[in-house]
């Protein structure tokens, strides 16, 4: 990459050259990506900010605050990571995705003013969101966590009001190996006197007492903000709704959600801190139809396929209770493939009952585990094989399943991301 001319046009051109010019993956720390933003003018934008953090939940907080606020006819810029299938896709104005030339455009500006500040990709990628934001001018500024969050680029920013989804083990060798050493990297994100909304009900104290500290404004659920599912007859169907309570706000009728309902719930305590609101038709058909790639997603029938990118363990409790709704499938087959470094035994464990057939693959990146490694955590009698890649254990499972039957694809972004670059599912 010494070669790399910063004239050229190609955003590919680009991505590798952000790979290649710091020599850690992560390199968790403000400092220098602080610096370089300031330089930029990028630390104090117009709109009002909101950081997004949290083990799980946060990119289908993000998607639901983001219509929510697009509902009431503001702006809304949304950096969210990582991305499924298009670089472009980490960062949406309004929705949409900005084509390759606005992200280079940004990249080149960053590159002639960090100097000699070496950037990760992640921390380029943050400041290429903020530029971008900047430049469309929007009014919410919605930023997703990429690590942790004290020491994560996004938090370079004063965000307005900050949100934490959930708190659960992953990247251990970064943020610790317990739930209160978790929380506090989580909690690092907030500010002084700041309006917080917490979607995680049994919030460690050591996230508390940061909170506490602070003076936060802290909305906790099961204390300022609750909701609750149930079944409502309609014309001889019964129908899954949901309600939501807020202080003197009560919420009934909402319909059923296409991601998960309690990060619908956090969303909707957030749109009510910042001001917000909208009439109950606009809330059921913002609330019904909010979705996101990779989660919980329907791509074919008889049999369905459904993609997820569930990849720790609290994403394996979800996707378990899920399943254990789903009864209108003869049988559930099962194609995963996971990172190396997941916990791999508690996530599967969860899952395990609901499945009657495994079809475990190899990932096919640096970090990717062998089906080998994820075989013994699973029934070995309800393993078909192991297979050297996604697209071949999903051939075997749509060979194998009948037209009642649901084929679930889960395990990572990169799982997910293999089956929606074949041509048929793009």
């Amino acid at each position: 990459m010494s070669k790399f001319s910063t004239q050229s046009q190609s955003l590919d051109d680009w991505l590798l050259y952000l790979e290649s010019i710091h020599p850690s993956e992560i390199k968790l720390g403000v400092t220098r990506v602080k610096s370089v933003a300031q330089k930029l003018g990028l630390l104090n934008p117009r709109g009002k900010i909101i950081i997004v953090g949290g083990t799980n939940g946060k990119g289908s907080t993000c998607a639901f605050l983001e219509h929510l606020i697009l509902a009431t006819g503001a702006t809304t810029g949304v950096f969210s990571s990582p991305h499924v299938i298009r670089y472009n896709e980490r960062v949406r104005i309004n929705t949409a995705e900005l084509d390759d030339h606005s992200h280079v455009d940004a990249m080149r500006l960053i590159e002639q003013q960090r100097g000699d500040v070496c950037l990760t990709y992640f921390e380029y990628n943050t400041l290429v969101a903020l530029k971008l934001m900047n430049d469309h001018d929007v009014d919410f500024l919605i930023l997703e966590v990429g690590l942790g969050g004290r020491l994560d680029s996004t938090n370079i920013v004063d965000a307005d009001l900050a949100i934490i989804t959930s708190i659960d083990l992953d990247h251990q060798s970064w943020l610790g190996d317990t739930r209160e050493q978790v929380a506090t990297e989580k909690a690092g994100i907030f500010r002084v006197s700041q309006l917080v909304v917490c979607g995680e009900p049994n919030p460690p104290q050591t996230l508390i007492d940061h909170a506490n500290s602070l003076n936060c404004m802290v909305s906790y659920k099961g204390k300022q903000f609750s909701f609750k599912q149930y079944k409502q007859q309609s014309n001889q169907q019964s129908k899954q709704h949901w309600s939501w309570h807020s202080a003197a706000i009560n919420v009934d009728s909402l319909p059923a959600t296409k991601l998960p309902t309690t990060n619908a719930a956090t969303a909707l305590e957030a749109f009510k801190l910042l001001g917000l609101s909208l009439p109950h038709d606009k809330l059921v058909k913002v609330l019904g139809s909010t979705a996101l790639p990779g989660r919980l997603q329907s791509i074919s029938q008889l049999p369905e396929v459904v993609l997820d990118v569930a990849h720790n363990p609290e994403a394996g409790r979800y996707l378990a209770s899920w399943l254990s709704s789903q009864t209108q499938y003869s049988r559930v087959h099962c194609v995963c493939a996971m990172l190396g470094d997941k916990d791999s035994q508690s996530t599967l464990s969860v899952v395990e009952p609901y499945i009657n057939q495994w079809y475990l693959a190899d990932l096919d990146c640096h970090r990717g585990a062998k089906a080998t490694q994820l075989q013994p955590h699973v029934d070995n009698e309800k393993v078909v094989g192991c297979f050297d890649n996604v697209s071949h254990a999903l051939l075997q499972a749509q060979q194998s399943a009948d037209e009642n039957d649901l084929i679930l694809v889960f395990g990572s972004f990169y799982t997910v991301c293999e089956v929606l670059q074949q041509p048929k599912y793009r």
